[in-house]
């Protein structure tokens, strides 16, 4: 079952709108358009929790960023070995 929709006017740019015309594909420019804004909602509500938590525990280092990189590149080339052993 789908959740209930509203029709809202909205005005943006023409080639922004030209541009998401031409990519929203079979869905239509209304699922493409909600989806896009459902993204900047989930990234505004990260941005809100790396503040809250900058704001507790001080905030975050380059070195602990690129640590974090470095592990998530180790996890997913140990997930690439895993799948092609598996196959």
């Amino acid at each position: 079952m789908s959740e209930p929709t509203g029709k809202y006017s909205i005005t943006m740019p023409r080639d922004i709108a030209e541009a998401a015309k031409a990519r929203s594909g079979p869905s239509g420019l209304s699922a493409y358009v909600a989806a896009a804004v459902a993204r900047q909602i989930e990234r505004d509500n990260l941005n809100e929790l790396i503040q809250v938590a900058e704001a507790e525990h001080g905030p975050i280092t380059e070195d602990e960023i690129q640590d974090l990189r470095d592990q998530l590149h180790q996890a997913r080339r140990q997930q690439a070995r895993n799948e092609a052993n598996a196959a």
